[in-house]
């Protein structure tokens, strides 16, 4: 019997870290996901150990999946510091508003991080945060913008800043915020998406390192150190097939389909959660 305990959990387990992966490149809310999950398997996941590795988990897929965007813009950073090849200028500002786009995440993060875990992040909040995000996905699914990476201003980096803010509420979703507000300024299809998860790797790898300690000082990690590690790893093969279809789902202008999804799942889980 303690042999099929152990077997359940870890299948729990590994269905979170499935279901974090696959939900969190898509526009339908990872952390909302998760808060379902919880409640249907009835899991308390003490500490932030478990989400620090589900979502590095996610990162590691967004760097694979982005390497030669993060090699190139990284290079002409550089080149444009040291030598001021006009060339490289655009990358240059690419990175440096990536950087102004972070800091509303992390200033609200710091401030409203305790309140958000402990008022919002209940099944109730993610029943009509998700609905939030259809509405949000609907009205932007047939946009079809004409500004490119180059012509990103700091206006526009402090907008989908501001919107990836928003997406630290649980129902929420991080890359539809971004993407929504995005594609509202008159982004590209394929900018707002680029823009949206090279934004995600400063916001992932900051909280990754700020709350390092947490996992160190989690008194549950060992004794849950391979369901974590079950999780982490089935996070990062969900979320590259997640990324890579959605890349191809946004290439074909069908964010409708998102909508509606969140629509059926928050209306459920209103009415029977």
């Amino acid at each position: 019997m303690e042999n099929l305990t152990e077997l359940w959990l870890l299948i729990k387990y590994t269905i979170l870290g499935i279901f974090q992966g696959f939900t969190e490149p898509i526009p339908i809310s990872s952390s909302g996901h998760l808060v379902i999950l919880r409640e249907l398997f009835n899991i308390d996941i003490k500490g932030l150990s478990f989400e620090i590795l589900v979502n590095f988990g996610s990162l590691i897929a967004v760097l694979v999946i982005y390497r030669k965007d993060i090699i190139r813009l990284t290079t002409n950073f550089f080149r444009f510091i040291f030598s001021k090849d006009e060339a490289a200028k655009a990358d240059f500002q690419f990175i440096i508003f990536l950087v102004i786009a972070t800091i509303p995440t992390g200033i609200i993060g710091v401030l409203f991080e305790d309140y958000i875990s402990s008022k919002l992040s209940t099944v109730a909040v993610v029943g009509i945060t998700l609905l939030i995000t259809g509405f949000a996905l609907w009205i932007i699914r047939n946009l079809r913008g004409n500004k490119n990476d180059r012509e990103i201003t700091v206006k526009d980096a402090i907008i989908v800043g501001l919107a990836q803010s928003v997406a630290l509420i649980p129902g929420i979703s991080r890359s539809g915020a971004t993407i929504v507000a995005a594609m509202l300024i008159g982004m590209k299809q394929e900018t707002a998406l680029r823009f949206s998860f090279l934004l995600y790797i400063p916001v992932s790898l900051g909280i990754t390192v700020m709350s390092a300690s947490d996992i160190i000082n989690d008194k549950n990690f060992d004794a849950l150190m391979i369901p974590y590690l079950l999780a982490f790893m089935a996070s990062v093969i969900a979320s590259y097939f997640a990324l890579k279809w959605f890349i191809n789902i946004m290439a074909k202008g069908n964010l409708k389909y998102f909508a509606f999804y969140c629509f059926i799942v928050g209306i459920l889980v209103i009415l029977f959660l």
